[in-house]
This record gives structure tokens, sequence and C-alpha cells, in this order.
């Protein structure tokens, strides 16, 4: 089974530029999108494709986040939110049941966009986490995907030294990360890829980052107790990352 996680920046606006071509290209069973930014009725075909059971979830804000679900699976048991009584204006948590696991899209706030955007991520990373731990030990195989806009470790940014006082890789936003992986959650991509600088997810538009890869790691796929000994291969495709969106799509294959 194939899982893809994607924050395409614009689903309408990545369609242009191939979005559908490199899905085909990739093959998943789940595919996780963030960042969708726009409604249902505003996807033509794409809003329920052929061949695939769907579910969206946009924000109230038109134009703005976003999360959707795609699977060749049959889709149950859909929730939004952090629990009932969570709202979830922003659109920024799908779960649903689908292939015989629980699959969640995820997209973390950013904190760039000023102080007021930073205190509203910290807000939700305090009730994102306890949310998490009640899942990780749960019996059925559970996977997070998404853009959680916080690169974990120097492994995971280009230039560590000149981001330490930048949001998404804050000192205790790290730790918040560390926190979260030490209630059992399985880091897919780094188990897969080991020690070593990268692989990179999202690239500026500054400079050369994209061209020299100097990139960050804020894409993830977070697998429960349940799941970890079927996580195998993760496949990054950072060339769609560069022509399609910013960020690139993540794959992982489960057993």
């Amino acid at each position: 089974m194939r899982v893809t996680t994607w924050n395409v920046n614009g689903l309408r606006a990545a369609l242009r530029k191939g979005f559908a071509e490199e899905i085909a290209d990739i093959a998943p069973d789940v595919v996780l999108l963030q960042e969708v930014r726009a409604l249902p009725e505003q996807l033509g075909e794409w809003a329920t494709p052929d061949g695939w059971h769907v579910h969206w979830h946009p924000a109230e804000k038109k134009g703005y986040s976003g999360v959707g679900i795609l699977s060749r699976h049959p889709i149950a048991d859909v929730e939004t939110g952090l629990g009932p009584e969570d709202a979830d204006s922003e659109g920024r948590v799908l779960s649903v049941r689908t292939g015989g696991l629980r699959v969640v899209s995820v997209y973390l706030p950013s904190g760039s966009a000023g102080s007021h955007r930073q205190e509203a991520k910290e807000a939700w990373m305090a009730d994102f986490a306890p949310w998490c731990a009640a899942l990780v030990d749960a019996d059925e195989p559970i996977l997070l995907g998404g853009d959680l806009n916080i690169a974990h470790t120097e492994n995971d940014i280009h230039n560590p030294t000149g981001n330490k006082k930048n949001p998404g890789f804050l000192p205790h936003e790290r730790a918040w990360f560390t926190d979260l992986l030490d209630q059992g959650w399985l880091d897919a991509i780094r188990a897969h890829a080991g020690e070593r600088k990268g692989p990179y997810t999202w690239w500026s538009t500054r400079g050369k980052a994209r061209e020299l890869d100097r990139g960050w790691r804020i894409d993830y796929l977070l697998a429960n107790r349940a799941l970890t000994a079927r996580c195998g291969a993760v496949d990054i495709r950072r060339e769609a990352g560069i022509t399609i969106s910013d960020h690139a799509p993540v794959t992982l294959e489960l057993a």
C-alpha cells in the first residue's frame, strides 16, 4: 500500500502545472493533501475524481488552507479537527478510515506571517500534542501525514545556524517535536533515510535554494505503534516539489 502526502500550495494551480499526471505516475493508494485552498465546487472534475473516494475539509476563509484525502478504497468514519469541540475553521485536520487503517491529513499553522500567527501556531501545537498522545497506542494502525511546519533537527534544514531564530526552527518548536516523537510515533522518513542531511521537502523561492537543494524537511509521515512494523521505503520527488508546488510529494510504502 502506498500513501502520499503533499502540500500542493493551491490545488487549482497545481492541477494546471501537472498535479494529475504526477499522481498518476506515483500511483498511490491514498493521497493526503494540504493547503488545498479551494472549495470542492471550485475543483471541477477533481471534486469527485474518477477512480477515487474523496473527502474535503476546506477552510471557512476562501482561498486559504484546507486539507483533503483521496483513496482508492472506500472512506468511512470521517472526523475533522481535534475532537468534537474543535470547529477547525481553518481546515487543518482531516481523519478517515480507509484501506484497513486510519489516515490523518494535517496542516499545522506557520508562524512566519508575524507574532500573531506564531501565537496561533503554538496554541494549536498545545492542543495537537495530547490529541496525538491518545492515538499512538491505539490498537488500529494510524498514519499522520502532512505539513507540520517544523524542521525537527539540524539534519532537517540546510542552514540550521542561520535559522535558529526563525519560525519553524525555534528551539521550543523542535523540543515540542521531540516530545511528540517520544510519545511513540515513528518518523517514517527519517527511519528510512537514516541520520544524514535531508532529504528536504520544501524549498524557498529566494536565492538559489531550489537549484542547490537548500531546503527544509517540514513534511512528515508519522506512524503509531500499531503501524510501525509495516513502514518501508520512502520516495520524495523533489522535481515535482519545484515545478508543481513548493513542497515535494512524499510517498511511504506500507507492507
